[in-house]
């Protein structure tokens, strides 16, 4: 769905949305950061990679294809091959998750007395003598990490979603102030924030293109993935669900969190605000044996704005169905699909930008010329709104926003070691708890 004919050029709104979110990412008044920890123009940065599965590689990738010098100089993950693997492809000059890693072998040093390797790997990353940290580590790790890093005065980028429960949220939330009363620089792996399409649509709606925006859509229904790691005798319990990370949702949130977070950070973006309440439903019809742990492959959740206005959502991941992934926004004056570029914009989007670079310019940008850099703040809110969403349909009850931030229920296990006890375990046919509505308690 593209803009309406009668709505092609923007409508000029006398009204402004409170708490609009600026068409480039960042959140209306926001601090500047503290002087005194960028890096010069051409100083070296030293970046440690914290996760190395695919995304955390691509983002590598990525951090090293900045402009001034950089050095991969540390890689910390739960497990030795999946680092090792990470690092030939880094060096091989291949292709990478969104991007490719050609041209920079000479810009990898890490040795093996600098390659770190387990549950507590990434304390030992960010001490090793680095001033950026990419972080790619399963959802439920990220809060206490990137506390760990901004304690240690490192700039951060974060993958998304942020983390997977109220607990959470709240030690990123405060995280993200003490980064800023730092004046450390924070991007978060929301790319669609520093995609230009993205950009100028949601600027369009923020400048009253549609008028008053009533209603949003989010669509993530797609196939989903199939990978499943194999259980092998030797391996803990622990061992197993953090390389299995995915379908735990103490680890990833649900996919809702894992993945969804990108359509309702859009829709977020676009209203310029976050919903208060959510209802909906979800299950399991498909994905429903053992290797698919506990999470559900579909969900359908109402959100409520302040103001009354609303979103939909819509996530799937069943195969052999409709597949869509879209964010729509329907005003009072017209619609418009937030994705799609307008007619005007066609001719010069006929070769795409790529926003997973663009976050990493802007972030080492930053870190270079100490401009403001805070993301970490709309990420954990628009990572609210998922889990909100989670909540909602675990339960089968209505969750408000504050319900869902002050909750007191974590998901963490007690402590982080590999003989410890998960949150969940199988029972007697290997099978883990899933959600029942009505019956769960989600917050």
């Amino acid at each position: 769905m593209s803009m309406s004919k009668r709505n092609a050029e923007p409508i000029r709104s006398r009204h402004t949305v409170p708490g609009a979110v600026l068409a480039h990412g960042t959140v209306l008044g926001t601090l500047s950061a503290a002087r005194g920890t960028h890096a010069a123009g051409g100083e070296e940065l030293k970046i440690a990679l914290v996760g190395c599965g695919g995304r955390g590689t691509g983002a590598a990738a990525q951090a090293l294809s900045t402009a001034g010098p950089v050095k991969l100089w540390a890689m910390a993950d739960a497990f030795e091959d999946r680092l090792e693997g990470s690092l030939k492809r880094l060096a091989s000059g291949g292709k990478v998750s969104r991007g490719t890693s050609q041209g920079l072998a000479d810009r990898i040093d890490v040795p093996p007395e600098r390659r770190f390797v387990g549950l507590e790997a990434y304390r030992q990353a960010i001490d090793s003598g680095v001033d950026v940290v990419v972080m790619a580590t399963p959802p439920g790790f990220r809060p206490m990490q990137f506390d760990y890093a901004v304690r240690q005065g490192k700039h951060v980028f974060l993958e998304k979603p942020v983390a997977v429960d109220g607990p959470g949220i709240r030690q990123v939330l405060a995280t993200a102030k003490q980064a800023q009363r730092k004046g450390l620089k924070v991007s978060v792996g929301l790319h669609r924030r520093h995609d230009p399409v993205y950009q100028r649509n949601v600027g369009r709606i923020h400048d009253g293109l549609l008028g008053r925006v009533r209603l949003l859509c989010a669509y993530s229904n797609r196939a989903g993935t199939g990978k499943y790691l194999k259980r092998t005798p030797e391996m803990t319990e622990m061992q197993y669900q953090v390389g299995h990370w995915y379908y735990f949702t103490w680890l990833s949130g649900d996919f809702i969190v894992e993945q969804s977070v990108h359509m309702l950070d859009v829709c977020n973006w676009a209203k310029g605000d976050y919903p208060v309440e959510a209802q909906g439903q979800g299950g399991r019809q498909v994905r429903t044996g053992n290797d698919y742990g506990q999470i559900y492959d579909h969900f359908a959740i109402e959100y409520t704005y302040q103001d009354g206005a609303k979103l939909f959502s819509q996530n799937r991941h069943i195969r052999g169905c409709w597949n869509n992934i879209a964010h729509h926004a329907y005003g009072t004056e017209g619609r418009l699909q937030i994705g799609e570029p307008a007619r005007a914009d066609r001719r010069r989007d006929r070769e795409p930008a790529n926003p997973y670079q663009i976050e990493h310019d802007v972030l080492f940008d930053a870190i270079r010329h100490d401009k403001p850099r805070a993301e970490a703040e709309y990420a954990a809110m628009s990572t609210l709104t998922a889990i909100m969403g989670r909540m909602a349909a675990y339960s089968g009850n209505v969750v408000t926003r504050d319900q869902a931030l002050n909750s007191p229920l974590s998901l963490s296990p007690d402590r982080y070691t590999w003989d410890a006890t998960p949150p969940t375990l199988p029972d007697e046919t290997g099978a883990y708890a899933v959600a029942m509505p009505g019956v769960t308690k989600a917050w």
